[in-house]
């Protein structure tokens, strides 16, 4: 079993940032991919960004030029930098990871973490 734990979210104004961290722990080695997630309240969730272990990404449109996962194998981490956030941005972010090649990481999921973005 693979264990996630996200930290990071928060409030803040629009045209800020913010840095998600997601710390994984168990049979990390397992691990392939690693991704973020977010779900907004009455929405389904949707992928933002995903990473392989080889360094393949998916970024989803509504946020590529504004969000970067940068993922940290010596220490089982994957980070979502978000900069120029609007208040579209708000919702339940959720860390993600899969022992599959995919960038669509959905086996193993974090407990997610707010992140309000005020106008």
């Amino acid at each position: 079993q693979v264990q996630l734990v996200e930290s990071g979210g928060g409030l803040v104004l629009s045209g800020g940032s913010l840095r998600l961290s997601c710390a994984a722990s168990g049979r990390t080695f397992s691990i392939n991919a690693m991704g973020w997630y977010r779900q907004a309240p009455g929405k389904q969730r949707n992928l933002v960004a995903a990473i392989t272990r080889d360094g393949q990404e998916k970024v989803a449109d509504s946020v590529k030029g504004r969000f970067t996962i940068i993922r940290d194998s010596t220490k089982d981490t994957v980070y979502l930098e978000m900069n120029s956030l609007k208040s579209e941005d708000t919702a339940v972010y959720y860390c993600s990871a899969d022992p599959r090649y995919t960038i669509n990481p959905n086996r193993y999921w974090g407990q997610g973490t707010q992140v309000t973005v005020s106008s």
